[in-house]
């Protein structure tokens, strides 16, 4: 099977499980892209999430930039639109079955569970990928000072990757 046509048909299967974002897709995508297919390293699946959470635009650049690295710009809009397609068509109907429902209480309780699941597969999502590319304690503090930095402060998330890349370039992390 050509390498298109893989990566279309895993990434169109990953994009029907993709509540909660790519954010939430980021283990399997791992696996996918780094264990089983092997198209990227670790080190260059965490540069490209980190571009991708760097630049402005939908959290999908990952998936964009997996697929330019597998075959260019056409791997690039293979990747992107294999993304998107599924989940889309999913949404839609999704939202017009929530629109039409007559109960408010019903209503309420689907739209607060589906946001309870989004949230969960997020944050599974971030402890996962933190366990695959945190290899010193340096990196795990980190993270940690991250997360406290996000929780409690109001500073910008670009602040702390650039402390992250000259922490990187400085050789701690």
């Amino acid at each position: 099977m050509s390498a298109l046509i893989s990566l279309f048909l895993k990434l169109s299967a990953f994009s029907a499980l993709a509540f909660g974002g790519i954010n939430a897709l980021l283990p399997a995508l791992y696996e996918l892209s780094v264990n089983q297919e092997h198209w990227l390293n670790t080190q260059t699946f965490a540069d490209f999430f980190a571009i991708a959470q760097a630049a402005p635009g939908p959290n999908l650049m990952t998936v964009t930039l997996i697929g330019w690295h597998v075959s260019g710009v056409i791997g690039a809009i293979v990747a992107s639109i294999a993304i998107c397609w599924p989940s889309s068509i999913m949404i839609y109907f999704l939202q017009g079955y929530i629109n039409n429902l007559r109960n408010p209480i019903t209503k309420k309780t689907v739209q607060f569970a589906a946001s309870a699941l989004a949230v969960g597969l997020v944050l599974g999502s971030a402890w996962d990928i933190s366990q695959r590319i945190n290899h010193s304690a340096a990196a795990f503090a980190l993270t940690a000072a991250s997360i406290a930095v996000v929780v409690f402060t109001r500073w910008h998330p670009l602040y702390l990757i650039a402390i992250g890349g000259a922490l990187g370039v400085l050789g701690f992390i």
